[in-house]
């Protein structure tokens, strides 16, 4: 009778080690789901936040800082631009666009980039003096920065990536690509290095995002 006393105790001790068990084992299992979902959501509403154009910022030529979110409810065209380029007199053209629909709420944003062939050696004050010498250039200017490779501002990272703007992404084939951002930050079209700024196709474009 003993035995079997102390035998059904052990076997009660071990059901009730095997509920707590089980019960820590459920609820182990429930926080980490919970932190995966947590850490899900939030990686999430980081990438859906870094949509837009607004959540960048850069260096003005003049070396003050800028928001991009100063240029928000504005269509806005982006430029990497070069001063040793056969296609520099672009300039011309773009600063043309810009007096043209400025009044309409378009800005053209240059960011000077010195990754093909040398073709922008100078610093921050030689492009600004080039610029306004040459062409006359009032639209916005920004500091040199990289367009691509490992050290690639986050600007143009986010611009061609296959993630964040997979209809426009790939690397930046040569001075004076041209990305077109919608009132709302978004990247809606990009133009390639010969498309002048005259291509009815990319003024198309801009009177569509302006409208």
């Amino acid at each position: 009778m003993l035995a079997d006393i102390t035998g059904v105790k052990a076997h009660v001790g071990l059901l009730y080690t095997y509920q707590i068990t089980t019960k820590e084992m459920i609820m182990n299992y429930i926080k980490e789901t919970l932190m995966v979902l947590i850490i899900t959501l939030l990686g999430v509403f980081n990438m859906t936040e870094a949509r837009t154009i607004y959540d960048f910022n850069a260096q003005r030529i003049d070396g003050s800082s800028a928001s991009l979110d100063e240029y928000r409810g504005k269509a806005i065209l982006v430029v990497n631009t070069a001063s040793k380029c056969g296609f520099t007199k672009q300039y011309d053209g773009l600063q043309k666009l810009y007096l043209d629909y400025k009044d309409q709420g378009l800005v053209i944003l240059g960011f000077p980039a010195n990754n093909f062939m040398n073709q922008e050696p100078g610093d921050n004050s030689d492009i600004a003096d080039f610029c306004r010498i040459n062409f006359g250039v009032s639209f916005p200017l920004f500091a040199k920065i990289s367009v691509r490779g490992k050290d690639i501002h986050p600007l143009f990272d986010w611009l061609t990536s296959k993630d964040e703007n997979p209809d426009f992404a790939g690397k930046v084939s040569w001075n004076f690509n041209k990305f077109l951002i919608s009132k709302e930050g978004k990247l809606i079209a990009r133009f390639g290095s010969r498309t002048t700024p005259d291509d009815p196709a990319l003024i198309s474009a801009i009177q569509n995002a302006l409208n």
